[in-house]
């Protein structure tokens, strides 16, 4: 299942489109937490269990398809950042998002991750020695501030003070942005699908216990299971082979400004899946993010590991 990376366009123009594809599943992450936690009123699966048992599932099928693939253990150097993502890609985002989530509802939280893009855009110019042009830091912080500006509108008067639950969200920002940026270094020397796998399958002497432990003592609707089921084989597993190939083949840089729509794709499912609303003002901030994001794509992004002159990758 190794893919042979094509040429520098056209694996740039697959890093996009497969950047797009993550991003999709990625979506659905926060509504199907949402519907696999509950309210506070209607408590379902706990944090602690969906955020562990999620991780385990996929952890138990990556030790499935590295056996099938027949694929070498990583090299020793490669642990150190194997370690990294698993801490932002097992645990932390997953931790912390499942716990606030039985306390706000998922438009707010797709909302509160609007910042993301710019937090990955800035660690992985700095993972990679790149230098982003002006008018790529102008689009990704207007596109940032928008979805913040959204985020505050949406809020009402019980906004504009930070709830717990929101610090959660905005730390697992953070350990989103290290897992996709430590994740997608890996995938120039592994195949995407093996990053993740080795992430998990070295998780799963903490996750699988720990998942056992907080099993669910309470009867649990079926709709519950389903969130579950959705977020430990696509959120932890399937989305994160076409993330970390469209970052590795795009451009970390570049590609993670497509996750700005993330958020306007998340609240837009939670309509029909839990209930929420959605007025013209939000399609109105959607097509705005949008927008920034086509010229986002298009601004220059300048390598500074490359002597030569200073290189300019092009869209």
């Amino acid at each position: 299942m190794s893919a042979i990376k094509p040429s520098h366009n056209s694996a740039a123009t697959w890093g996009i489109w497969l950047g797009l594809l993550g991003v999709l599943i990625f979506s659905l992450t926060l509504p199907m937490t949402r519907l696999a936690t509950g309210t506070v009123a209607d408590p379902q699966l706990s944090g602690l269990f969906i955020a562990m048992g999620r991780a385990a599932v996929a952890g138990l099928l990556s030790v499935a398809l590295l056996k099938v693939q027949k694929a070498p253990l990583p090299a020793r150097s490669d642990w150190p950042m194997l370690g990294a993502t698993a801490l932002g890609a097992v645990f932390g985002f997953p931790l912390f998002t499942s716990i606030a989530m039985r306390h706000v509802e998922a438009v707010h939280a797709s909302v509160m991750l609007g910042v993301l893009p710019l937090s990955t855009a800035a660690l992985g110019a700095w993972a990679y020695k790149q230098r982003p042009s002006v008018g790529f830091w102008v689009c990704a912080s207007l596109g940032s501030a928008l979805v913040m500006a959204f985020a505050l509108r949406r809020s009402g008067s019980t906004g504009l003070s930070l709830h717990w639950a929101d610090v959660l969200l905005l730390a697992a920002m953070g350990w989103a942005a290290l897992a996709y940026v430590t994740g997608a270094k890996l995938s120039g020397r592994l195949p995407a699908e093996q990053v993740i796998c080795w992430a998990l399958v070295i998780s799963l002497p903490v996750t699988l216990p720990a998942s056992l432990w907080a099993w669910p003592e309470i009867t649990i609707r079926m709709s519950a299971w389903m969130g579950f089921a959705y977020v430990a084989l696509f959120s932890m597993w399937i989305g994160f082979f076409a993330w970390y190939r469209g970052l590795a083949w795009g451009g970390t840089v570049r590609v993670s400004q497509l996750q700005l729509l993330q958020p306007l794709l998340s609240m837009m499912i939670s309509v029909p899946l839990l209930g929420e609303s959605l007025d013209l003002g939000t399609l109105g901030f959607c097509l705005a993010i949008m927008m920034v994001v086509i010229v986002g794509k298009r601004m220059p992004i300048h390598d500074l590991a490359l002597t030569a002159g200073s290189h300019i990758r092009k869209p």
